[in-house]
């Protein structure tokens, strides 16, 4: 059995059910896609989390799903930006605690807005990084939007 992460005691703390998931990861396969593949989920229920930097807002979260892209355009105006860009993978350790490939948009070090993809809604379940490599989260798509009390957005193309 894995070793409880920050996030999972976070969702024990608010009582949502929840499932742990271990797979051999590897540095140069870290893609959503694969990570669907060694859980045995959709690449659509794998939601990866990103950290951005806005024109006005600073940083904040996104979560999309594995098999869509980060909509720039749309996360802009949704987060009250008029520009926003990917944080360098050097700042996510500093930033939310947790290194690529690990990013759980639970237990993140300083609380940033999230904004999650609306397809979210309708999934159970959606896994997530549970904070570190090789180990995700599977739970209800609602649970999570509630646990970390996000803005369901169209965020995703």
């Amino acid at each position: 059995m894995a070793t409880k992460t920050i996030a999972c005691r976070i969702l024990d703390n608010l009582r949502i059910p929840y499932q742990l998931h271990e797979y051999d990861w590897d540095e140069q396969a870290l893609d959503a896609g694969t990570v669907a593949e060694k859980v045995g989920i959709a690449p659509s229920q794998i939601f990866k989390t990103l950290v951005l930097r806005g024109d006005k807002t600073g940083v904040f979260m996104a979560c999309v799903p594995g098999n869509q892209e980060l909509d720039l355009k749309s996360t802009a105006t949704v987060s009250g930006n008029k520009k926003v860009e990917m944080v360098p993978v050097k700042e996510l350790q500093t930033l939310t605690g947790y290194i690529r490939g690990g990013v759980s948009p639970l237990g993140v070090r300083k609380k940033y807005p999230l904004y999650i993809d609306y397809s979210v809604q309708d999934l159970d379940p959606v896994s997530i990084s549970a904070g570190r490599r090789g180990l995700q989260i599977f739970l209800n798509g609602m649970d999570l939007v509630r646990a970390c009390e996000a803005t369901l957005s169209a965020i995703s193309r």
